[in-house]
């Protein structure tokens, strides 16, 4: 189960999990009366894995067609969006049809994502790292970084 300060929408065959003290919606931040959060497992084998003590802001998007895990004590900015799949075939004459390589998305704990963050397929960001506001996040990281960018780049290493 979650807590929530604001509408949170759960939708799609998959499976959620929720560890302890996942929480939605944040009082009195942007968005947070014309908004809610959007947690989809949109097939059957999608699961999105929220750790203990992960917060999201308001505007919260998180859409799985294959596997997406979110670490524990993870801070997420409002306006973030989390997806592991393109949605469409990229071939142009199989556009219309689904994905045929979504890849699993893992955030690793102590991940702290600034707003209007979007992190697509394919990504794994290490233990303790910042996400810079902004940020399109393409490709993984390892820990303790600062990174930020269209697309994400190291800008900082942590210590």
């Amino acid at each position: 189960n979650y807590n929530s300060h604001q509408p949170v929408l759960c939708n799609g065959p998959g499976k959620l999990v929720f560890g302890s003290n996942v929480n939605f919606g944040v009082i009195n931040s942007p968005m947070f009366y014309n908004s809610y959060s959007y947690i989809e497992a949109r097939t059957p084998n999608a699961t999105i894995i929220f750790g203990d003590n992960v917060h999201a802001n308001n505007a919260f998007s998180v859409i799985s067609e294959k596997r997406i895990i979110i670490g524990s004590n993870v801070l997420i900015g409002y306006n973030c969006h989390i997806a592991d799949s393109n949605f469409h075939d990229l071939n142009k004459y199989n556009r219309r049809q689904t994905d045929p390589s979504p890849r699993e998305v893992n955030i690793g704990d102590n991940v702290f994502i600034g707003n209007n963050v979007t992190i697509l397929k394919g990504v794994a960001i290490g233990e303790n790292t910042v996400v810079a506001n902004g940020s399109v996040v393409t490709k993984s990281f390892a820990e303790n970084l600062i990174i930020g960018g269209v697309p994400a780049k190291i800008i900082k290493e942590l210590k």
